[in-house]
């Protein structure tokens, strides 16, 4: 279910996305609330420029969260993310107890939550994020193609 403040996150992390954009990175940008509606930690994609290929916008962010509550569990909080996460990501945030995941467009070549695996809401996994996808996805999309149309 989307709610108006979803659109809201969702419109930061698409600001966030341009970061990368401006930076040559691939345009993905997330932000992590807490159930007050604090910002947490903010991210865009830095692979390039950090030389670290976990650098992705989601592992930014949550890195940002968990030093300013010095613990890595991050419980009652929710990730926007312009992109649907990787497997990579999804294994963070499932470690982290993140509640609750809202992104914007599918990836349908590494995606984690239905496109490729199954990785947020498994029941082999001993935490489940709840998942709403989706949100503002074509304005996500269209970053994505354009960033990726300069490229070719």
């Amino acid at each position: 279910m989307t709610h108006d403040a979803d659109i809201t996150w969702m419109r930061l992390a698409l600001a966030l996305a341009g970061e990368a954009e401006a930076m040559g990175e691939v345009p993905i940008g997330a932000v992590l609330v807490d159930a007050d509606g604090q910002i947490l930690g903010e991210g865009w994609n830095r692979v390039i420029a950090d030389s670290d290929p976990s650098a992705h916008a989601e592992i930014v962010a949550l890195r940002e969260a968990a030093g300013k509550r010095e613990n890595y569990r991050l419980p009652e909080t929710t990730l926007y993310v312009t992109l649907e996460p990787c497997s990579m990501c999804a294994g963070a945030l499932i470690n982290a107890r993140v509640k609750r995941v809202v992104y914007a467009a599918d990836d349908p070549r590494a995606g984690a939550h239905h496109s490729v695996f199954e990785v947020l809401t498994s029941p082999r996994l001993n935490h489940r994020c709840e998942v709403t996808g989706g949100v503002l996805a074509e304005e996500s999309a269209k970053m994505l193609r354009r960033f990726f149309r300069s490229r070719r």
